[in-house]
């Protein structure tokens, strides 16, 4: 299992609110099954290295289906081999070390 942060950005709305366009990117990922993390920056998803490549390029697709020519799309992974990883375990990690 690995961890993806990503981000999808829109460029040229026509408002400075992007609100619209990220909840079409949570109703994909709704409809996909992911399990996933929005947060305030990005969203967290965890799954197959494999399945989360194929998810970046269906929600990188997304803005373009509402008419946006430009999209800024931001990945970063976590890919940890020697143990599976599963979404808020870093976080409880961390905390149960304070």
């Amino acid at each position: 299992m690995a961890l993806m942060e990503i981000s999808v950005l829109p460029i040229g709305t026509k408002l400075p609110s992007i609100g619209d366009y990220i909840a079409d990117l949570v109703r994909l990922l709704d409809e996909e099954g992911a399990i996933y993390e929005l947060t305030d920056m990005g969203t967290v998803i965890e799954g197959e290295i494999e399945s989360l490549f194929e998810l970046a390029a269906k929600l990188h697709e997304t803005p373009f289906k509402k008419g946006i020519m430009r999209v800024v799309t931001n990945i970063e992974i976590d890919d940890r081999r020697d143990k599976k990883v599963k979404l808020r375990e870093k976080v409880a990690s961390v905390r149960a070390r304070l």
